[in-house]
């Protein structure tokens, strides 16, 4: 990377198992993608409970990779104990991103090849990471977080365009789309404004 791992451990004390185990899926994700700028991941307490008592972890992690949007997958553990489980399905998300994006640069995917289509962003519930696109003569198409590419899923707006390309299964939700590329998306002021500040720093073992 052209910066340093940044880490950052936000009202929960320092672990060094939790930080080798984020290393180590960085580093898998710089096998994968060929150049990536800088990596940030906030690790910290999912909601504050009551006194003397370790709420569940919290994970966020962000990769900047040249000429497009910051990558960006979040999740939380539903109880204490499952901070492993909880690194390797963020570190996932974000790898899966960073794979379809990696074919697209090889030029592997290709419209007329994989069947991309465009569709209207009708509904989205940001708290549960997921969407749902309008499919001219078809039902609503389901997608989650971590299938946005060439774009962040924080950014996207009711009405927002987008080419997308279908899963081969339906999932619990109906029709679902395996990825979905934002047209011409761009960050506003407001958007740059709110990204946390100090992104892709050195490494900070508290904040």
């Amino acid at each position: 990377m052209d910066r340093p791992l940044q880490i950052v451990f936000r009202d929960i004390q320092h672990s060094e198992a939790l930080a080798k185990l984020i290393e180590e899926r960085v580093q898998r994700l710089e096998h994968i993608y060929a150049h990536i700028i800088g990596c940030r991941v906030v690790a910290g307490a999912s909601h504050r409970g009551p006194r003397n008592t370790v709420a569940p972890l919290a994970l966020c992690v962000e990769v900047e990779v040249p000429g497009r949007p910051l990558i960006v997958a979040k999740s939380e553990a539903k109880r204490k104990g499952q901070q492993n489980t909880l690194v390797h399905r963020v570190f996932d998300a974000v790898q899966r991103q960073l794979e379809q994006l990696a074919e697209i640069i090889k030029g592997n995917v290709k419209r007329h090849e994989n069947g991309i289509e465009s569709g209207v962003v009708v509904r989205l519930f940001p708290e549960q990471d997921h969407g749902f696109v309008e499919v001219k003569g078809g039902p609503d198409l389901y997608f989650s977080r971590s299938c946005v590419l060439r774009g962040s899923f924080d950014n996207l707006k009711i009405g927002a365009m987008v080419h997308f390309t279908r899963a081969a299964a339906e999932g619990v939700m109906g029709p679902q789309a395996s990825a979905v590329y934002v047209l011409e998306q761009r960050e506003t002021g407001r958007d740059k404004a709110a990204r946390p500040a100090g992104a892709l720093e050195p490494i900070v073992t508290g904040a």
